[in-house]
């Protein structure tokens, strides 16, 4: 078994990069798993390891082996770890895996009833990873990223989902290819927004329907509103007008699944 303990090592190098560089990670096609619940989802949901590293002061090697998984396994001095470690409570283990292909394609299979959500250009990788959290919770049949304006495998995004990043179909598209895709499947869209809109709990779920949320700063572009099928928002008594778009998301995805029987 290879055991690194230099910061300078090409292996920890390429960490780093895949850690802290977007661009790395696109050209590169892989990124970085930390953690062994977030491990066990990752592989579950069929992604590929390309090397496993783990640090012996923190985690003893035979506790990786219900992880079930035939890769080069690299031990790596508590400095070292301590320098690529994203996140400080990562039980000492982390992976190189490969990315996975999310392009929006017309072909992919729902179910009869599908319930799809759709985040238009979301910037903060915590408020995707927050996101995800949601949409895992709730248990949707995809999440459609709309001109994406973060890159879904940031360091950040991962460590907030807490390996529901790794749960369920993500898509990366352009509005224009989203809005094709819902019209090809029969999908009634529900865009959130606060003006001219309809309250949130009146409206019938129970078809095919996607949710459509965008940024906190601006919330939807105008080519949402103007296509949806309705418009809908979730009320406030407050002196704020919205929600966190994780919180608000939250709230209409769990009315959708009310609606359908979620026990």
């Amino acid at each position: 078994m290879l055991s690194i303990t230099s910061h300078k090592n090409p292996l920890i190098k390429e960490i780093v990069l895949l850690q802290e560089k977007s661009r790395h990670r696109n050209k590169s096609r892989k990124f970085i798993i930390e953690g062994l619940r977030e491990l066990k989802i990752a592989l579950s949901a069929n992604y590929t390891l390309e090397k496993l590293l783990f640090c012996p002061e923190i985690i003893e090697a035979s506790s990786l082996e219900h992880l079930k998984v035939e890769v080069e396994t690299v031990a790596i001095s508590k400095s070292v770890y301590d320098k690529i470690a994203y996140r400080g409570s990562t039980e000492g283990v982390m992976a190189i895996a490969i990315q996975k292909d999310h392009k929006l394609s017309k072909t992919i299979s729902l179910p009869k009833n599908p319930l799809i959500l759709i985040a238009e250009g979301i910037e903060k990788p915590g408020n995707l990873g927050a996101l995800l959290r949601t949409a895992d919770a709730t248990q949707i049949d995809a999440l459609i990223l709309a001109n994406p304006k973060c890159d879904f495998y940031n360091p950040n995004c991962i460590r907030s989902s807490v390996g529901c990043a790794f749960s369920l179909p993500v898509y990366e598209t352009t509005n224009e290819e989203c809005l094709a895709f819902l019209k090809a499947h029969n999908i009634n869209l529900y865009a959130s927004s606060l003006q001219d809109s309809g309250d949130y709990l009146a409206q019938d779920y129970t078809s095919a329907c996607a949710i459509a949320v965008g940024t906190e700063s601006t919330g939807l572009s105008a080519f949402w509103k103007e296509n949806a099928y309705k418009r809908i928002k979730i009320p406030m008594h407050g002196q704020i007008d919205s929600l966190n778009v994780s919180v608000a998301t939250a709230v209409m995805l769990y009315e959708v699944k009310r609606q359908r029987g979620l026990k």
